[in-house]
């Protein structure tokens, strides 16, 4: 191999980070003809996981290192949110799910390529796509190993939990997620809040927040917040919390009565 050679081999292994995917058309981009992506996967350098996607050879790449790819080398706006973001940000240890399911979310109009939905990356992948939240707002970028990746912060991932969820146990679960969200800051939970579509997860963010005693949300300026008009029914035969014209399981309302 010729210095030339050697040079751009050593700046493909600075550029592509251990335990990562890289597509092809991003390595074309930085001046690795197709002819030269061909060589180094006959050498052994790298391997192909798919069409266009590639990883150094030798390495085990999992889900992070697949949606590093997808965030860094294809550009798309897919992140790490709802229940598995709150586990990154140590906020779900009383779940069972830790990495064995893994929520994505992206705007509704997003789609991932075939590599990715095709390839093994050690783990269930529930894909959201959805735009009840603004695209930007309350994501923030997480060091996994040798690399960093676009993830919910925990007021948005909660609200992703809020918007999921359908059933009993899904709103007991974000009720009990909330009590671990004490320290959230106004002025993070403010943009997210005014610039949500959905009411129910509005109102229920409010409510559970206040039920959890944190004292963060008195600082929320509710006057921006639009929070729709009438009834949101959680469950059939509940409670209604007129405060938030919320129909919700009445375990709720007993429980706060209790102060519990």
């Amino acid at each position: 191999m010729s210095l030339s050679g050697r040079q751009k081999l050593q700046t493909l292994l600075e550029i592509v980070p251990s335990g990562t995917v890289v597509l092809a058309s991003w390595l074309f981009d930085r001046g690795f003809s197709p002819q030269l992506q061909r060589r180094y996967r006959t050498s052994g350098w790298l391997t192909a996981v798919g069409s266009g996607a590639m990883v150094r050879s030798g390495d085990q790449v999992g889900w992070e290192g697949a949606l590093y790819a997808l965030q860094h080398n294809g550009g798309l706006p897919v992140h790490v949110g709802g229940k598995t973001a709150l586990s990154m940000h140590g906020k779900a240890h009383f779940l069972e799910l830790s990495r064995t399911i893994v929520s994505l979310f992206a705007p509704s109009d997003v789609r991932l390529p075939k590599w990715f939905v095709d390839g093994d990356w050690g783990t269930k992948i529930l894909y959201h796509r959805t735009s009840f939240l603004p695209p930007e707002v309350g994501i923030a970028d997480m060091e996994t190993g040798a690399f960093s990746i676009r993830v919910s912060t925990a007021a948005r991932a909660l609200m992703e939990c809020l918007h999921l969820a359908s059933t009993f146990e899904d709103f007991v679960e974000a009720r009990e997620l909330m009590d671990g969200l004490n320290n959230l800051r106004p002025k993070q939970v403010q943009p997210l809040l005014e610039g949500c579509r959905s009411v129910k997860v509005k109102r229920l963010f409010l409510y559970f927040a206040e039920l959890s005693g944190h004292t963060w949300v008195n600082h929320v300026d509710r006057t921006a917040i639009d929070l729709g008009s009438g009834t949101r029914t959680l469950v059939s035969d509940g409670a209604y919390v007129s405060q938030y014209e919320l129909m919700v399981p009445k375990e709720f309302v007993s429980n706060a009565k209790a102060g519990l």
